[in-house]
């Protein structure tokens, strides 16, 4: 990767407060660590609002919540604005964008502002350029031609949020997938037996490292069996190690099991299809200790290629990261907001010699406990 994205700040958007705004400094890996109802997912959700701004699809995104009103911090009568501001940064350029958006009637959001701005190294200040509002989507759309505003509508667009929650039977990560529908791996996991397909006839190393993975926590497993059928779509079957070669189904992997499978489909991928920006919320759940283990070594592997930002409140899976990737989230009690704090690893030395950074974590040392 070049061009990476080092820092995020947010406000007004859902419980961030308006007069206290969120900065998320983000590297290879970051880490959002805070209990249920600390926040952790809005941030998340504020990239996914992101991701649907640079699609052309962002009216159809709010519309789909119900209301506008939910994306205010305590609704309309308390914030007027949701404001973002987001900062690119490569070994000799610093690019900016910065956004803010506005309710509108009847019951939507429209951009109330877009701003770009980039400075070259050496360079005294930065090159500021407001874009002409399109108001209903973003103007990034209409500045390809930019040089600047087109790496950070690339960055934006590469940017996808993860989560394989639903595991249910009639779940979309369990059904069958059209083999042409492989181009990258759906949020939910939709298309995940066609993505396995085309992994498994394009890119055979990689296919078979997350073959290994999924035996590791799952040792009668032997391979999937992912032929297209006559209309092109391809079942998640698979086979076990005993030897009569009996077809199993999707249905037949229990919860924690294909919610691992996606994940290590998606962070096992090869660097050609892999988004730039991977965001998953909450990946431990419905996991084995031992698989949150792997999971870690995963995000890790997914980290040289991408970046990877995790929201957990698992203590086994903060263990398998350094301090100064974790960003702790916990609820101002005062206001009822979303802050944040980012570990430093020489401040808790002398803690780690003894304890572990999920045991510091349930004993309170570092905040975001319930």
């Amino acid at each position: 990767m070049t061009t990476k994205l080092t820092q995020l700040t947010m406000s007004g958007f859902k419980s961030i407060a308006p007069e206290k705004p969120l900065t998320i400094e983000l590297g290879d890996v970051t880490v959002l660590l805070g209990a249920n109802g600390s926040g952790k997912s809005n941030i998340i959700n504020f990239f996914k609002m992101m991701s649907f701004m640079m699609t052309g699809n962002f009216q159809s995104y709010i519309a789909k919540t119900g209301t506008s009103e939910v994306f205010f911090y305590y609704g309309l009568k308390h914030t007027e604005h949701i404001d973002g501001k987001l900062l690119f940064e490569d070994k000799n350029n610093k690019d900016t964008y910065q956004f803010s958006l506005t309710h509108a009637v009847p019951d939507t959001l429209i951009f109330n502002s877009e701003v770009i701005e980039w400075q070259k190294e050496g360079d005294d200040k930065p090159f500021k350029l407001p874009l002409e509002l399109n108001f209903k989507e973003s103007a990034l759309l209409n500045y390809k031609s930019n040089q600047t505003a087109h790496v950070i509508y690339k960055r934006l667009a590469n940017c996808k949020v993860y989560q394989f929650h639903d595991s249910s039977p009639e779940s979309k990560i369990r059904q069958a997938s059209h083999k042409d529908l492989a181009d990258y791996l759906q949020a939910e996991g939709g298309n995940l037996a066609a993505f396995l397909y085309r992994l498994k006839e394009k890119f055979p190393a990689y296919y078979g490292k997350i073959i290994r993975y999924i035996q590791q926590v799952m040792p009668q497993f032997h391979d999937f069996y992912l032929e297209p059928n006559e209309k092109g779509f391809v079942m998640l079957k698979w086979t076990d190690n005993s030897p009569d070669d009996y077809m199993m189904l999707p249905q037949q992997f229990s919860d924690g099991t294909i919610r691992f499978i996606a994940l290590a489909t998606l962070l096992l991928q090869p660097p050609e299809t892999m988004p730039n920006l991977i965001l998953i919320d909450e990946p431990e759940l419905g996991l084995h200790p031992y698989a949150i283990n792997q999971l870690g070594y995963m995000i890790k592997a997914a980290s040289e290629h991408a970046q990877v930002v995790v929201a957990t409140q698992s203590p086994g899976l903060v263990d398998e990261f350094e301090a100064n990737q974790v960003t702790v989230v916990e609820k101002d009690e005062e206001k009822g907001c979303t802050i944040a704090h980012k570990l430093n690893e020489d401040d808790l030395k002398a803690w780690l010699k003894d304890y572990s950074l999920g045991q510091l974590w349930n004993k309170g040392v570092f905040g975001g406990q319930p």
